[in-house]
């Protein structure tokens, strides 16, 4: 996937509704300095400079799915303890749907305190239950499951051990989201993964398959055939294995094996990379990616996650912006069409003229570069319509054109007058304009007004046509008989 492909995937994800079914806890961190050895005991003593709360267990894996951009629920089991009202309190206060949420005064809701000392962790204080969730808890969020489930595009299971993924419950999750054509992607845990049985995706890092498939990963041949035995006893779809420094492979039930190695970066703490990469892997499916290019995306955040100290998320900005690393200028402005209809829609409303041109802009020269420039003065953001390379060919003849469409997109928005690029398939570029509305159409003076397409639509909406004259002499025709007739 490239930057253009990255963007569109998280505009749609605004409109995705994800259910986290799963064991919700508390992470609290104490940060602080150790300068000293306590006189009670041969132990530290930590100054604390400051507090933090935050969502932990399956509340890291909302706190992903909210940071990229979804509407969030939860189903699980909390006490009514003071622990469980602080948890209910942060779940609404990040908008979070909270219906599915069950108390249970028997339970004690988790609770994991972290004591950090110059960037590292000291000690972890866990408050917790471990044992099943009692009948009338298991049945009442199981109610509420069956109930809604059809309401949500995806499903994500976060199990901790904790008690609330019983055998039962999980088993009637699965069968439900086959049912209905809502995916059940499960961050699996435990040396059992028979509960898992009928799932959509299991995200079991390598540990855990070597584990869970009593078979040890050492080398490529190992690492398919532990994969093959927990698909085939599983009747998943997929199983995405994370692998640490080895980046992660995924193997369909159906297809070959894809291997996407790790994003090279400095690590810092793994803490939360699994919660990571189980939510975007989850909303890429929801959004309609290919298991392939969800996975990978998911790969990108988790190389970005590890690179913060604690619990963290990722954001679509920071993910869009590593993908776009290698050409980031050029490949800021180029953009599908989704995505730049929002940018101007917000560019509008902000009182701005957006300028309009079109054309095939192969073998760019300067009087290409003169024409944009003057395109540019016009309004306050220039917008340039590139043909892709089939309907170059259909306008100039088979032979054209001499650089390829992603070529001559880059070349145009590293010019300093073009704001965003967009490439278009169609012979004309009326459906850019509809969706795109521009203050002011610019075309070559080779034109009549009467000539230039989307004229009647662009005037209607108060805006205007403009003509420009290019400079004399200079085509690409032109160049290219030069060329020809030179050898």
């Amino acid at each position: 996937m490239d930057r253009r492909e990255v963007e569109s995937f998280f505009e749609r994800a605004a409109s995705v509704r994800a259910l986290v079914v799963g064991d919700l806890m508390l992470d609290e961190y104490l940060w602080g300095r150790a300068e000293r050895i306590s006189p009670e005991a041969p132990v530290q003593v930590v100054e604390v400079a400051r507090e933090d709360l935050r969502l932990g267990g399956a509340g890291n894996v909302v706190n992903n799915l909210a940071a990229l951009g979804c509407r969030v629920s939860v189903g699980s089991v909390i006490g009514t303890d003071e622990n469980g009202q602080l948890l209910r309190h942060a779940l609404e206060e990040k908008g979070t749907g909270v219906d599915g949420l069950v108390e249970d005064p028997e339970r004690t809701t988790s609770k994991k305190t972290r004591v950090i000392a110059a960037n590292q962790q000291i000690v972890r204080i866990d408050r917790e239950m471990r044992s099943s969730i009692g009948a009338a808890s298991e049945k009442a969020l199981l109610d509420y499951l069956l109930a809604h489930l059809g309401e949500f595009d995806v499903v994500v299971v976060s199990d901790y051990l904790k008690g609330v993924l019983t055998p039962p419950l999980l088993a009637a999750l699965c069968r439900k989201g086959r049912e209905l054509g809502v995916p059940v992607v499960v961050d699996p845990k435990g040396d059992d993964f028979a509960k898992y049985r009928g799932a959509t995706v299991l995200t079991p890092n390598r540990k855990e398959a070597e584990v869970a498939s009593g078979t040890a990963i050492t080398d490529q041949a190992s690492l398919e055939q532990a994969a093959s035995q927990i698909l085939s006893s599983l009747e998943l779809d997929a199983l995405l294995i994370t692998r640490s420094e080895a980046g992660m492979s995924l193997f369909p039930a159906q297809g070959e094996a894809v291997h996407i190695p790790t994003v090279a970066r400095e690590v810092f703490d793994v803490t939360g990379a699994g919660d990571t990469v189980i939510s975007v892997l989850s909303l890429g499916l929801a959004c309609g990616l290919t298991l392939a290019d969800a996975a990978w995306v998911a790969n990108v955040a988790a190389g970005i996650v590890v690179g913060k100290l604690g619990t963290s998320t990722v954001s679509p900005r920071e993910i869009i912006a590593e993908v776009g690393h290698s050409l980031r200028d050029s490949d800021s402005k180029i953009k599908n069409l989704d995505v730049l209809a929002h940018l101007m829609a917000r560019e509008r409303a902000r009182g701005k003229k957006m300028v309009f041109t079109n054309g095939c802009f192969d073998l760019l020269h300067v009087g290409h570069v003169k024409y944009l420039q003057k395109a540019r003065e016009l309004g306050d953001l220039l917008v340039v319509g590139l043909n892709t390379d089939d309907s170059v060919r259909r306008l100039k003849g088979e032979g054209r054109p001499l650089i390829e469409e992603t070529e001559r997109a880059h070349i145009l928005a590293a010019l300093g007058c073009v704001d965003y690029v967009i490439l278009f398939d169609e012979d004309t570029p009326l459906r850019l304009i509809e969706a795109l509305r521009p203050s002011i159409l610019v075309k070559g003076g080779d034109y009549s007004i009467d000539e230039v397409v989307g004229r009647e639509l662009v005037e209607s909406m108060g805006g205007r046509v403009e003509l420009i004259e290019f400079v004399d002499g200079r085509s690409t025709s032109r160049i290219i008989d030069k060329i020809l007739s030179s050898k």
